[in-house]
């Protein structure tokens, strides 16, 4: 366990989901969220706010996007305070700050960066600009004492989550795992009633949820939703 480790919320913007992605007959206004992660070995980003994209992107999305100059210097930090770099997954609304970190080392699973590198998934320049320096990792990874990128695909081939083992219980900052707190919450009471044996059917959930219950999450924290996972006093 981290002697020291703290968690602290950016807010780097939003941008508009269309209907056509909503689900409904409404689009719906989404915020984008980073994280900042202090530790006694220094400090980790995960995720950098949204990039620049082409012209229909930005037509499309009509993101409104806070400076993550600006948000990191409201948290009494500057980009080369930051130690590591933690992509959830390389889409343009993740990685966009990135080429401001220069050569900081970028933590990302090698599948979603080869993923990236093929065109037509994110914008280029977000992925390779001067001073990109890419850590892959192939699964599981413990970075530093209490701190563990844990692979947790679905929304992309190489997503990823970043786990910290605090001194008041385990945060996981899950990225783009789940859309909303909501949607993650379904899933652990999916898990709980299987191995309840509950009669089926029942709903699938993500194979990765066994491993993030080995830490015994007490909040989870997302790249969409403000809402925040917290265990029922029964879990």
């Amino acid at each position: 366990m981290g002697k020291n480790i703290a968690v602290r919320r950016l807010d780097l913007g939003y941008f508009i989901r269309p209907a056509s992605e909503t689900g409904g007959p409404q689009p719906r206004v989404e915020p984008v969220l980073a994280y900042l992660v202090q530790h006694d070995q220094g400090l980790i980003l995960f995720d950098t706010g949204i990039g620049n994209a082409d012209p229909e992107t930005e037509a499309h999305y009509r993101p409104r996007r806070r400076a993550l100059h600006d948000a990191l210097s409201a948290a009494g930090v500057t980009p080369g305070d930051i130690s590591l770099v933690v992509n959830c997954h390389l889409h343009f609304d993740h990685c966009g700050g990135n080429p401001l970190l220069g050569s900081k080392p970028i933590l990302v699973q090698g599948v979603e960066l080869a993923m990236a590198r093929r065109g037509d998934y994110t914008v280029d320049e977000l992925v390779d600009f001067p001073g990109a320096t890419y850590e892959e990792l192939t699964g599981e990874a413990q970075v530093w004492p209490g701190v563990w990128i844990i692979p947790t695909p679905g929304h992309t081939q190489g997503h990823q989550s970043l786990v910290l083992r605090q001194s008041d219980g385990t945060v996981v900052l899950a990225g783009q795992a789940h859309d909303f707190a909501s949607q993650f919450a379904s899933d652990h009471l999916a898990r709980q009633a299987a191995l309840h044996r509950v009669q089926k059917p029942l709903p699938p959930y993500p194979r990765w949820l066994e491993r993030l219950a080995d830490f015994d999450p007490r909040r989870v924290l997302f790249a969409h939703d403000c809402s925040v996972w917290e265990p029922s006093d029964s879990a």
